[in-house]
């Protein structure tokens, strides 16, 4: 098991923003974290990637509320709950965020530099850029483009080829497809699906559910910070009430 999460519960002051969740991701597995907006989903990558303790620290000694975090996260056979989030970058679980945010002031190629800052090895990067620009070929026409003149589509594109620079046993991709046209979507989508293929681990965040169901090894379903359904893509949508509840379907 590469990625297993106990009882993990967030709070913020005395608004409880996750509580309970158990889940796993096997090694090659692409799973899914599906439900509606507010449900948490982001919040869940965050506190799994260390960017809680982050929250946490930013608000202690301010006006801000109070954040709590309890429960373990073992990726990789390490206790990772208590880490800080650059070390766990280290031990390649990677967190591709929600809505690109690329560095807009710097180029393509300076945004993808920046996805391997904790390899020094000149072959390492070469080989990983021909991966990125063979996987979106698009990035190598635009490297010396400065980011935030990109169109959505490329900025997605360019967010994910800089997660696989960091050289991802797990990557972990938040909600790709926010703010694309619906071509644009199934080009994303079928770029993460290449992804798995190359070996990559993925935990997709997203509310595509029809799309990505027909990508997923297992889906996870999240409603109000908890899972509230979890197994394959035919065992979720045979349950009427899943299906209407929570997956709009």
């Amino acid at each position: 098991m590469l990625l297993e999460v106990k009882k993990l519960s967030v709070a913020y002051d005395k608004a409880v923003l996750l509580n309970d969740i158990s889940m796993s991701v096997d090694e090659g597995e692409l799973v899914a974290l599906v439900g509606p907006n507010g449900a948490g989903k982001s919040t869940l990558l965050r506190a799994i990637t260390g960017l809680v303790a982050w929250d946490r620290e930013i608000l202690r000694g301010t006006a801000g509320g109070e954040v709590t975090l309890t429960g373990e996260v073992t990726f990789d056979g390490r206790r990772i709950e208590r880490m800080r989030a650059h070390n766990i970058v280290k031990l390649g679980l990677i967190h591709c965020p929600e809505r690109r945010r690329p560095f807009r002031e710097m180029t393509v190629l300076d945004n993808l530099r920046a996805g391997a800052f904790l390899s020094s090895d000149k072959k390492v990067f070469q080989d990983d850029l021909a991966k990125v620009y063979t996987l979106f070929p698009v990035l190598e026409g635009r490297a010396k483009q400065i980011s935030g003149t990109l169109s959505g589509g490329e900025q997605q594109m360019l967010a994910v080829g800089r997660a696989l620079m960091s050289g991802p046993k797990l990557l972990m991709i938040d909600e790709p497809s926010t703010g694309l046209a619906p071509m644009l979507r199934r080009e994303v989508f079928t770029k993460i699906a290449e992804i798995r293929k190359l070996g990559v681990t993925v935990l997709l965040v997203e509310q595509e559910v029809s799309t990505v169901f027909k990508m997923s090894s297992r889906n996870y379903v999240l409603s109000s910070g908890a899972i509230v359904a979890q197994g394959g893509a035919e065992q979720l949508l045979a349950d009427e009430i899943v299906r209407r509840t929570y997956l709009g379907l």
